[in-house]
């Protein structure tokens, strides 16, 4: 099926509003001892989420038509409060909170912060968006257990359902998920944000994420499935949002130091500040890592900075700005064949070959509440980056460095864009409905260059022209990219319990290369007979409309019965026409990927015992873009890119948790939880024009992707213990299961994992330890095609660290 099929899907027209009264629900919050007021408390109701926060005088209100509420007063340092109330008229409240009379254990902490969570999770419709429907997952990162002073993903995302992830470095400079058959390769198939503002580096020509935000200054990653191509771009992989620990409202400021040290020589310090100040608050934090890496020729090094500044005009009115540094050099250790990884996995033979990023991004947000039905965002945002990558490059990757000029490749990325919201919640025909409409404006000027680097052994990222004149790969491109985007969704309630979420997104998408590459020739003797400029200009215009539709039921308050369609896009992007690759070619004819994603899942809790969350999926992905073994005019056979085929992947994922402490122990000094996370999917390419692709399996797909752990704690001790199983899956769409000359193509054989973790909290400190990789397989995730390859790229070995936190 094509794009244009679903386009009876939205039938439903956004018309009709009438108005019918609302009761409006209003108090104060004050102290229990002092009577003074409490602001910032969150008031929010079971089954429905936030309702509203008070203000520095203690008042909050908002409006109902329900005639029955179980509201719930939650903030920092007080009791968290339960009231029911029952509505004929309009209501108000004087509510005391009583301050909190001893320190709370870890695991105290951790519960009230999960209950929390439970409240304020992604509900139907948060801030100026919407979810109802859609197949929505949120990481708590401080409850994961993770190292996150490494940015360890698979420990992070463990309790995702079936991401497949590249584990390939030991300090997580870089994230690489996918999920349902799609590359993980810089999570390039997820539309990436910090805060609900983009950070790869490019939306459309490039959209591969090179800047990772500190897990240590995560409060909570978000992820939507393929459903958030309507809201957030068209990727087929749907929305990763990581969102930033906010200011502490309670304190001017608060210092957090963490100072890790692990295998590897690794050393990395977090140092924080945070603080609120009347209308002022603000966070920020640096992050420096160092390691020589697990493998030779790997060693690193990287310096993030970020600093969040917000002032609250008035209790509807407030102004957030953001600003984030991120740069990096790392030694890259190169890819290996198949014989070379059974040899011996960490082997190296590249010395030379090196990688930088500089990455700056900044945002403006401004937020209005213009009443209690209608919210206002306005984003403004940009990117200032570059990406380096340099050295001696082969499709033989066990061909013995010549010490010659190496490949250098240069990336400059400048963008900058706006993205206003406005959510409405209204009457039609006497039910409530909510609606959101947003415009976006994305421009990009993008450059990469190629050519000859030194014949050095240094991360000298300079250009030598005039040496090599007559080096084979020489190119230099410009690309300046427009998007403009109108998106709307419209929440429309058949009953209390049953919903429907018809939605559209209008694209416009400009995507423009100009620049030349050179065309050199040689006779045997190596003599240069051509060398030759060719200019290379293209323009590329689309307009079309996504369209798709969710529903919601709600058989009882802690289930729902989810099911959503929606149509998914994704643009060619510069470096699938235009970067020279000694591991394969590019097809010529080379064209967008189009498809639909649908899912239908079943989630909720039972007596918060156990929280499930069990969906089906399908994905039809056309115009698939992969990599096909091909031979040549001259006798050769080598991998090349292009449009595959049509395919088809499809499969269940779960998620339960079973919290062990309410079962069986019921005791509040304890928590004890185990769950499980199991994807078992299939895939097929249903038509092909490459001979040998139809029928075969799809490229990414483990059969099973299994995740399982057991969390126990004791007051101020807790412990993790995970295991990773995924089945083998193949690489390119021939399914070739024996590797090539350069480790691009072939299966990845299946690997598991157990990690283990362990904290312990005293007063303001905290002690951090683990072991990943503890029974030391020797395993790999990921064949690259270009840098840090190409070819086999090892996962670490077994591999310790410490952590020390100090609060204050």
């Amino acid at each position: 099926m094509r794009l244009k099929d679903f386009k009876l899907l939205y039938a439903i027209g956004l018309l009709s509003l009438s108005v019918i009264a609302q009761n409006k629900v209003s108090g104060v919050i004050i102290d229990e001892n002092t009577l003074f007021p409490i602001d910032k408390v969150a008031i929010y109701e079971r089954d429905f989420g936030l309702l509203a926060l008070s203000n520095t005088e203690g008042y909050f209100q908002f409006k109902t038509d329900n005639k029955e509420l179980h509201l719930i007063f939650y903030t920092n340092n007080y009791q968290v409060n339960e009231l029911d109330i029952e509505i004929t008229d309009d209501v108000f409240i004087n509510q005391n909170l009583t301050l909190l009379s001893e320190q709370l254990t870890e695991v105290q902490i951790n519960a009230r912060k999960a209950k929390a969570f439970e409240l304020s999770r992604l509900k139907d419709v948060e801030e100026t968006s919407i979810y109802a429907g859609k197949k929505t997952e949120v990481v708590l990162v401080d409850q994961s257990m993770a190292n996150l002073a490494s940015n360890n993903a698979r420990q992070i995302f463990s309790q995702v359902a079936g991401l497949n992830i590249f584990q390939n470095d030991d300090a997580g400079l870089q994230l690489n998920i996918g999920g349902r058959g799609l590359d993980p390769n810089r999570t390039s198939n997820f539309n990436t944000r910090q805060n609900g503002y983009d950070i790869s580096a490019d939306v459309l020509g490039y959209p591969e994420s090179y800047y990772t935000p500190a897990a240590e200054a995560l409060k909570e990653i978000q992820v939507i499935r393929g459903a958030a191509s309507l809201q957030y771009g068209t990727q087929f992989g749907g929305l990763v949002n990581f969102i930033m620990k906010p200011p502490n409202p309670n304190k001017s400021i608060e210092v957090v130091v963490r100072n890790t040290v692990g295998s590897n020589r690794l050393y990395t310090n977090f140092t924080s500040l945070s603080g609120t100040k009347k209308n002022w608050s603000y966070y920020s934090f640096f992050n420096y890592k160092k390691g020589d890496g697990f493998r030779p020729n790997s060693q690193f090094e990287s310096k993030n900075a970020y600093a969040h500044l917000g002032y609250q005009f008035s209790d509807v009115t407030i102004l957030k700005g953001e600003i984030t540094y991120f740069s990096y050099i790392a030694q890259q250790a190169g890819g290996l064949n198949d014989q070379m990884f059974g040899e011996n996995p960490f082997q190296s033979n590249r010395t030379r070959n090196w990688f930088a990023i500089d990455w700056l991004l900044y945002n403006l947000k401004f937020s209005h509440r213009f009443s209690t039905t209608t919210n206002f965002t306005f984003n403004a945002f940009g990117l200032n980056a570059s990406r380096n990558a340099l050295g001696f490059r082969t499709n033989r990757v066990d061909q013995v460095d010549s010490i010659e000029e190496r490949d250098l490749i240069k990336g400059d990325f400048n963008n900058f864009g706006f993205e206003a919201r406005l959510l409405h919640e209204y009457q039609l025909f006497s039910k409530n409905a909510t609606l959101l409409v947003g415009s976006k404006f994305y421009k990009s000027n993008n450059t990469a260059e190629q050519g000859p680097g030194t014949n050095g052994s240094d991360a000298n990222f300079n250009f030598q022209l005039d040496d090599y004149q007559n080096y084979q790969n020489q190119s230099n491109f410009t690309y300046p990219n427009l998007n403009i985007t109108f998106f709307s969704e419209n929440i429309i309630y058949l009953s209390e319990k049953l919903s429907i979420t018809p939605g559209l997104r209008v694209e416009y998408i400009k995507t423009e290369s100009d620049g030349y590459y050179k065309q050199i020739n040689t006779d045997a003797a190596g003599n240069v007979i051509l060398n030759e400029t060719i200019e290379d200009d293209e323009i590329r215009k689309r307009t079309f409309i996504l369209l798709g539709i969710g529903t919601s039921y709600k058989p009882l308050s802690n289930t729902e019965i989810y099911g959503n369609i929606s149509q998914n896009y994704r643009s060619v992007t510069f470096t699938d026409i235009s970067i020279s690759n000694p591991a394969f070619s590019i097809n010529p004819n080379i064209d967008d990927e189009n498809g639909f994603t649908a899912d239908l899942g079943f989630r909720g809790n039972y007596k918060r015992k156990i929280s499930f969350d069990i969906g089906a999926f399908g994905l039809v992905y056309n115009d698939r873009i992969g990599f096909v073994q091909k031979a040549f005019s001259d006798g050769s056979v080598k991998s090349e890119r292009g449009n595959v085929g049509d395919a088809f992947i499809y499969g269940i994922e779960s998620l339960i948790d079973f919290n062990l402490n309410k079962i069986f122990i019921k005791d509040n000094d304890f928590s004890f939880n185990y769950f499980m996370n199991i994807s078992v999917i299939d895939s097929k390419y249903t038509t092909s024009q490459v001979n040998g692709v139809e029928g075969n399996k799809v490229e990414f797909v483990p059969n099973l992707n299994f995740k399982t752990g057991i969390k126990f704690g004791y007051k101020n001790l807790l412990s993790n213990i995970q295991y990773t199983y995924l089945s083998e899956q193949f690489t390119d769409a021939t399914n070739a299961k024996e590797g090539n000359l350069s480790g691009v193509i072939g299966q990845i054989p299946a690997y598991d994992v157990l990690d283990i973790s362990l904290s312990y909290t005293y007063r303001q400190f905290k002690l951090e330890a683990g072991v990943n990789n503890l029974t030391n397989n020797y395993y790999f995730t990921r064949r690259a095609t270009g840098y840090p390859g190409p070819g086999i790229i090892p996962s670490p070995d077994r591999n310790f660290y410490t952590t020390l936190e100090i609060k204050f």
